[in-house]
C-alpha cells in the first residue's frame, strides 16, 4: 500500500472519529468518492491502525442505524416546506 492511501485513510478515520461524519460527508470533505472512503475505512484502516479502524466502524454502525431517520425526517421536511408554499 503506498504511503499516501496509508496517511489518507488514517486522516479519514480521524475525521470521522472527530464528527461522527458519515461516508458521504466524508467523501465530500476530502473530495474523493464514497467508495474510497469506505474502502479506506473497512479495509485498509484496520491493516494500519485497529484501535482507530475499530472506533469509526462503531461510528459507521450508528450512522447505519439511524440512516432510516435522518431520511425520514428529511422528506418530512420536504413535504412540509411545500404545504407552505
Amino acid at each position: 500500500m503506498q504511503n499516501y492511501i496509508r496517511k489518507r485513510a488514517v486522516k479519514i478515520g480521524q475525521y470521522i472519529l472527530r464528527t461522527s461524519a458519515t461516508v458521504r460527508q466524508a467523501a465530500e470533505v476530502f473530495g474523493i468518492s464514497k467508495s474510497t472512503v469506505h474502502k479506506d475505512v473497512s479495509e485498509r484502516l484496520p491493516r494500519i491502525n485497529k484501535e482507530l479502524a475499530e472506533a469509526v466502524k462503531a461510528i459507521l454502525n450508528k450512522n447505519k442505524a439511524e440512516r432510516h431517520l435522518r431520511g425520514g425526517e428529511a422528506t418530512r421536511q420536504k413535504y412540509m416546506a411545500q404545504h407552505r408554499a
